[in-house]
């Protein structure tokens, strides 16, 4: 089988994930039905921005968190079926003074 004709640039997602982040949440206060719906609509305008690239055959998957940032930690664990060859992420972490938001993009190759 052959493998993507285009990889998945990682680096031009990254700096989607840091732009889109960044505006949204640079002056935010922690508001949980507000960051709620943030985190959605965060999610949205991240998967169209990667769609705008047209990668071929890449399913694109977008996850985001928000949450209040107040002395604790979180983990976030995710698993699915993977090629290590052809799969693979992007993940940015943002905080401001009082809240974090960890945005999360999959790629995984169809053929």
């Amino acid at each position: 089988p052959s493998g993507p004709l285009k990889r998945f640039p990682v680096a031009e997602v990254d700096d989607i994930l840091k732009d889109v982040v960044g505006s949204y949440l640079r002056e935010q206060p922690y508001e949980p039905g507000r960051c709620r719906e943030m985190a959605k609509d965060i999610a949205e305008v991240i998967k169209a921005r990667v769609k705008d690239l047209m990668i071929p055959r890449y399913k694109i998957v977008v996850v985001t968190h928000i949450g209040q940032l107040n002395e604790q930690s979180m983990q976030v664990g995710s698993r699915c079926l993977w090629d290590p060859a052809r799969d693979t992420f992007a993940s940015y972490v943002f905080k401001n003074t009082s809240l974090f938001a960890l945005a999360n993009v999959y790629a995984v190759y169809f053929e």
